[in-house]
């Protein structure tokens, strides 16, 4: 793997401090056989600066402490999102709406999109999610064990988000290999990772174009036609971007929470007084919901740097990419104490960016918070004590969004 990378390492810009370079391949992380937020928390050491450039992937900075990372979200008018994938190639591909816009054009598109996943939207639909979680749960808690990732995190937010568009399960498998070549993009090279990408980003569009076509003035109640026949400016909403915000809604509800919930199940799994903690007490478990959203973090966006600027110590050029990784601000010392440690009655739990900040806070958050919610409440109803099996060896996998395979738990029936 060494190997790998140093054949495909960028040239080191004129701008870039030589005390500012790091290694750092945010596709094969070092450490990440220990676990994902692991290694990134390596990289947040006391001689790392806040900034650092790394050769790989294309080349770019590094945001490694919670403010730079906060910051940059916040101010859309110096860090843009035209370009918010690296490698570069992969960014220049990835044609999702309104991710890769900027106020005030991104202004609209995310407002249609809060219309079909507001608060009061998600309340309505609780009793389904609860049912979702509720039969799969019962579906192996009388077996003594199950691999989480498999049997539960990959199907319950998807079954979730597939009926609130009115979309068959039966499409799952295809339309997770999209999911996985969108945000962890195959290919050794920046330029094969941009064919995978565009391939995938055109995989969803062709899936959802029929789809879209014909539920255009259609009456129903489902997230797709509300989508679909939402004006944009007092206009309908154009062709490309209608199915760009189409599939970026299919792309969160495939990757993310699900996700997050298994590197959530694994923690917990290793650490039964926090599980007791939130069985003893329901304010806790309530509480809980947003410290675990701080400390499992999965996805590691960038930013486009939109003119010359100086930038925490350092000289920005126009045209330069900063990656954020947020499970960095969620895990940074500075503004938390003991990080790793997931603690029910952490003062400042809401520092994080978990969820991003600014105008591209993520729309899907009340509906995340809903489905962790669930799941615990339904799984310690039913599966109160439980470990990771003996030997388990978790897989993981860093990207744009972070993965997990192979989470066997046992318990006693």
């Amino acid at each position: 793997m060494a190997t790998q990378i140093e054949k495909h390492r960028t040239t080191i810009p004129d701008h870039v401090p030589s005390d500012r370079v790091r290694d750092i391949d945010i596709y094969a992380l070092d450490g990440l056989e220990e676990g994902f937020h692991e290694a990134w928390k390596r990289v947040q050491t006391a001689d790392n600066p806040s900034l650092v450039w790394t050769p790989l992937t294309g080349g770019h900075w590094v945001a490694t402490r919670g403010t730079v990372i906060d910051e940059v979200y916040r101010h859309p008018e110096h860090f843009s999102s035209r370009v918010i994938w690296v490698p570069r190639e992969a960014g220049e591909a990835y044609e999702m709406v309104p991710t890769k816009m900027d106020p005030p054009e991104h202004t609209p598109y995310r407002k249609a999109i809060d219309r079909g996943l507001n608060p009061a939207q998600i309340r309505r639909i609780e009793s389904d999610v609860r049912s979702v979680a509720i039969e799969l749960i019962e579906g192996f808690a009388d077996k003594g064990g199950c691999d989480f990732a498999r049997d539960f995190a990959g199907i319950f937010p998807v079954k979730v988000f597939l009926a609130l568009a009115d979309l068959p399960f039966d499409d799952v498998p295809m339309l997770n290999q999209l999911a996985k070549e969108m945000t962890r993009p195959s290919g050794s090279t920046p330029e094969e990772q941009g064919r995978a990408l565009e391939a995938a980003n055109k995989g969803f569009f062709d899936y959802l174009a029929p789809i879209v076509e014909q539920r255009r003035g259609g009456t129903g109640t489902d997230l797709i036609t509300m989508m679909v026949n939402t004006e944009i400016n007092g206009a309908p909403m154009p062709p490309d971007k209608l199915l760009g915000l189409v599939s970026l809604l299919l792309l969160a509800g495939l990757d993310t929470v699900v996700n997050l919930l298994s590197f959530m199940m694994i923690y917990l799994a290793r650490h039964p007084e926090t599980v007791e903690e939130m069985r003893s007490d329901p304010k806790k478990l309530l509480r809980g919901v947003e410290e675990l959203f701080r400390r499992f973090a999965v996805v590691s966006d960038a930013r486009y740097v939109v003119q010359d600027m100086e930038f925490h110590g350092v000289q920005l050029k126009a045209g330069d990419l900063i990656l954020l990784p947020t499970a960095l601000h969620g895990l940074d010392d500075s503004q938390h104490e003991d990080p790793m440690k997931v603690d029910l009655s952490r003062p400042n739990v809401a520092a994080h960016s978990t969820f991003a900040q600014g105008p591209h806070r993520c729309a899907g958050l009340h509906l995340a918070r809903m489905e962790v919610l669930v799941t615990l409440q339904e799984w310690l109803a039913r599966i109160p004590t439980f470990a990771l099996a003996e030997g388990a060896a978790p897989i993981y996998h860093s990207g744009i969004v972070a993965a997990v395979e192979n989470v066997p738990l046992v318990w006693k029936v």
